[in-house]
């Protein structure tokens, strides 16, 4: 793959401990700048802050898909098959409940993935999706 700009999220949650040990401790990734009331993740390049703000999150809505109800918004990350079934088991380990369980889609077809979704502590949803192909991203 070539190399992309990284993007710059930020995303709100209720309580900083909880998310250092869902992003630093599950998902494994690495702290960087921090003070009270946020915290820079390493999201593989990427950087996503989780900012304190007090209260509840809702989602926007759900779609429909493949028979999913998946949540609106979400981000995350491309993966390759490898490291998502690594962090499909570490995630499993862990206790955390999916929104949809792993799953593949478009078996044998253009655009063959595995994906899955969660909530963070906050009840951010996060999607993790790995293509057998990462040049199929786009296809149709």
């Amino acid at each position: 793959m070539a190399v992309r700009p990284a993007f710059h999220l930020a995303i709100p949650v209720d309580d900083l401990p909880k998310a250092r040990e869902f992003y630093g401790g599950v998902l494994g990734l690495a702290e960087g700048r921090s003070a009270d009331a946020w915290v820079d993740w390493n999201f593989h390049g990427h950087q996503v802050v989780t900012h304190v703000v007090p209260g509840a999150r809702a989602e926007a809505g759900r779609n429909p898909v493949d028979g999913h109800d998946v949540p609106v918004p979400h981000f995350g990350l491309v993966l390759d098959v490898d490291s998502f079934h690594e962090l499909a088991g570490r995630l499993r380990a862990a206790g955390t409940e999916f929104v949809i369980e792993p799953y593949q889609r478009f078996a044998g077809e253009p655009g063959e993935q595995w994906t899955m979704f969660l909530h963070d502590p906050a009840g951010n949803a996060l999607e993790f999706k790995a293509f057998r192909d990462e040049t199929q991203l786009f296809a149709k």
